[in-house]
């Protein structure tokens, strides 16, 4: 009799830790305040691609922000089409406020990452110690061979002369400026060291205007990112056979799930039938792995107790042999 209420209470045991964790579930945001957000990228666990996972996050709902090693940072825009997001900086100067110098981190990404700093960046510095950085005009050479030319700062850079709403502010007051393009960010962190304030402009692509004029200058930081394409995905998202899901990932194996209206989770698309769960989220796999070690824990403890039963007994008739015995 003791023993059956053991084994009651193992199976009750098993049963409450196979209940699927609380995650985020079937729906995904697709947007944070007035930046959209769609696939590869996510602000929900399991949503968009895992390479972007827990990079991004949605302050009260209203403001999109991108981690990375120097700190986290607003992100102002995002385009799909030229995958690129545009990252504010609150260290950086701007002429549209009195000059302060500022000794902080400059704007960094991990290289290892999706993501990548675009070469449409221009990054500025003033106010410099010339006796440690070198200032000086770029030759023209430069703009031919620039891998030769990437130790001195140019002072005399377009956007020194024609800073985004300020034009030639810098030529009226005693402020020096000059333009370095890095190899790294350590080589950033360097010139900041060295100079009083930094700032980062980055080129807009606007309209159907013929080059050069088809870009002008803004600031911010661009930094690019990758959309991993793959067959899953574009079966997932194809409006054609009715399937219009969201593309997502398991939060606990990684694995590729279609995330569909209604909390429903397919393997494949929302067409199919096949699902992972109803009213859950493509943690349901995670779930299973928690069942799996209860399950394990419950007849690791079976096994024990028959065990430690058996040996408290003594046999008193019959022969114990390998054919009567439970394990």
């Amino acid at each position: 009799m003791e023993m059956r209420l053991h084994l009651h209470v193992l199976a009750i045991l098993m049963i409450i830790s196979a209940r699927p964790p609380s995650v985020a579930g079937g729906l995904c945001r697709d947007s944070c305040g007035d930046v959209p957000v769609r696939y590869p990228l996510g602000i929900d666990d399991g949503c968009g691609s895992p390479y972007y996972r827990s990079m991004l996050t949605c302050a009260d709902n209203t403001t999109l922000r991108l981690r990375t090693p120097s700190g986290t940072y607003p992100v102002s825009g995002a385009d799909y089409a030229d995958p690129h997001l545009v990252v504010t900086d609150p260290s950086m100067w701007t002429c549209a406020r009195p000059f302060t110098a500022v000794h902080a981190a400059p704007f960094s990404l991990d290289t290892s990452t999706r993501f990548s700093l675009s070469p449409r960046n221009d990054h500025l510095f003033f106010n410099c110690d010339e006796e440690r950085v070198i200032v000086a005009p770029r030759p023209a050479i430069c703009d031919r061979y620039p891998d030769r030319c990437d130790s001195a700062c140019d002072s005399a850079g377009y956007l020194c002369r024609n800073l985004p709403g300020c034009r030639g502010a810098l030529e009226e007051g005693n402020m020096s400026c000059c333009a370095y393009r890095p190899r790294a960010a350590e080589s950033l962190r360097a010139m900041l060291r060295h100079c009083e304030a930094y700032t980062t402009v980055y080129w807009r692509a606007v309209g159907d205007k013929f080059p050069p004029y088809d870009q002008v200058p803004d600031y911010g930081v661009r930094v690019d990112f990758e959309i991993p394409v793959t067959t899953r995905c574009l079966q997932c998202q194809d409006r054609r056979r009715g399937a219009n899901g969201t593309c997502g990932f398991d939060p606990a194996t990684r694995d590729f799930v279609c995330i569909c209206d209604g909390g429903r989770n397919s393997t494949t698309d929302c067409a199919d039938g096949r699902v992972t769960g109803h009213g859950a989220s493509a943690g349901v796999v995670a779930a299973t792995v928690v069942f799996s070690i209860s399950a394990a824990i419950g007849i690791g403890g079976l096994v024990m107790y028959i065990r430690k039963m058996r040996s408290s007994k003594v046999v008193t008739c019959g022969v114990q042999s390998n054919e009567n015995r439970f394990f």
